[in-house]
């Protein structure tokens, strides 16, 4: 499963070796001081979490949702399994708008 590490002054999307395969992406790291929000939401299938298409990735609605969400204005990375919920990372001035990753 994905998971976020933090470091110092770093933010790590650490992705396995299958995830990296489902996504057609490596693990991403951002500068901290770049993040502007980070919050928990217990739903992740709704309307108000994501947006846009999925390109490219992996996707099976309510099993998972691997992968590049592309929408007019930016681009965000999910990584959501089942109906668990996520942590959603908002960030300025990155490649990614956010980071929507499924919490245990």
């Amino acid at each position: 499963m994905a998971k976020v590490i933090e470091s110092k002054d770093k933010l790590i999307l650490k992705l396995n070796f299958w995830e990296q395969i489902g996504s057609l992406h490596k693990s991403i790291s951002v500068e901290k001081s770049n993040l502007l929000e980070k919050k928990v939401v217990i739903n992740p299938w709704s309307k108000d979490v994501l947006r846009g298409v999925r390109a490219p990735g992996t996707g099976i609605p309510f099993v998972i949702l691997l992968g590049t969400m592309r929408f007019r204005g930016g681009k965000d990375f999910t990584a959501i399994y089942k109906r668990s919920p996520v942590e959603i990372y908002d960030f300025k001035n990155e490649s990614f708008n956010r980071w929507i990753v499924s919490i245990e």
